[in-house]
């Protein structure tokens, strides 16, 4: 985990249901701090420094709530985005205790040349993040595998690839595909063109249609 401390200053928040409309357009943001099984806590904040927020912690890092006299240590576990905007709508902290492992997830980063990329093979990504459990002091910002073995077409890299820091647990399946080596649309095109030719040929060559079937005679004169 980056040693960054990560802070934000929230405010109680008593609009709720259709009035979160007009807060938002004043340049506010909703959010909710749940606290260990106590009443959740209805907040929010600057719309900007939220983002900014969220995109230095995401998921997976630590974030020092204040909300007036209170302090929370949080982790964000959810996010409600707007699928139009591309912009957020609503945040959900959830507070942690130092001494409590927290399950998050965490990006996977794929490290090292691909000799298949050099092959103009695709690399079809199938995982893009990882759940995983440790303790808050020991939470990691993103998670790398090396992807050099991925050089022929049906090569594949999985979770039980990546190599896993001390105290942090991986809790999503091990055989889970990380990435995949395919042809491409264009060379399974060219493949399927050459068969063609192939049937062809040997059609020509046996007397044979493509169906199998016997070529009819030449006519006699």
């Amino acid at each position: 985990m980056s040693s960054k401390d990560i802070n934000v200053t929230l405010e109680d928040r008593s609009v709720l249901g259709k009035g979160l409309k007009s807060l938002r357009a004043s340049g506010k943001l909703p959010a909710v701090v749940h606290d260990h099984g106590q009443p959740s806590l209805h907040v929010m904040g600057d719309s900007r420094a939220l983002d900014a927020v969220y995109a230095e912690a995401g998921k997976h890092h630590p974030v020092q709530v204040t909300v007036g006299k209170k302090e929370f240590l949080t982790i964000i576990k959810d996010v409600d985005t707007d699928p139009v905007k591309n912009r957020m709508r609503h945040l959900v902290f959830q507070a942690i205790k130092q001494d409590e492992k927290v399950e998050t997830e965490v990006p996977v980063h794929l490290i090292g040349e691909i000799p298949a990329e050099k092959q103009g093979l695709m690399v079809i990504r199938q995982l893009d993040h990882v759940e995983i459990e440790a303790l808050p002091k020991d939470l990691i910002d993103s998670l790398d595998v090396d992807a050099s073995g991925l050089a022929e077409i049906g090569d594949h890299i999985t979770v039980a690839d990546i190599v896993v820091p001390a105290n942090v647990t991986i809790l999503t399946e091990i055989n889970h595909p990380i990435a995949t080596v395919e042809e491409t649309k264009a060379q399974e095109s060219e493949e399927a063109v050459s068969e063609e030719d192939e049937a062809a040929a040997v059609a020509a060559a046996t007397g044979q249609d493509e169906e199998g079937a016997d070529a009819p005679a030449e006519p006699k004169e």
